[in-house]
């Protein structure tokens, strides 16, 4: 299973993005299922909302290109403590929910291109602090 953040989310839909052909190779190889979070997905609809990428991405989800973990009261109860810990510089609610995925599903595999962030943070698997493995 790979976490998916909206930086991929959002170039693979945007054929403008720099990023766009490379997320659509490395998603193309892609075996794993695909979890996200609705704070993530929030971000992306945001920044494609009008364009063709939002109903694009519409369909892939639809089509089951990535599920949805939500975040439940004590999830979100992390994921707020996570964005009060990593404070300079902020840590948003879409990273914050992203991590809290990963202790909850216990999985360090991400697809971001958020690759300075996501190197700093550290899901806690069981009581080791661990590193992403970053896709992107």
């Amino acid at each position: 299973m790979i976490l998916l953040d909206a930086g991929p989310l959002i170039a693979l839909f945007d054929p403008r993005d720099e990023h766009h052909r490379s997320c659509r190779e490395l998603l193309a190889t892609i075996d794993d299922r695909l979890i996200t979070t609705a704070p993530v997905l929030t971000e992306a609809f945001y920044m494609l909302e009008g364009t063709r990428g939002e109903r694009a991405l519409r369909e892939f989800l639809r089509g089951g290109g990535a599920s949805l973990w939500t975040l439940d009261p004590d999830r979100l109860a992390r994921a707020l403590d996570l964005m009060d810990a990593y404070d300079d510089p902020p840590m948003g609610l879409a990273d914050a929910s992203l991590v809290a995925a990963a202790e909850a599903l216990r999985t360090t595999t991400i697809f971001t291109l958020d690759r300075a962030d996501f190197a700093r943070y550290r899901p806690r698997i069981g009581r080791t602090a661990t590193r992403f493995r970053v896709l992107g």
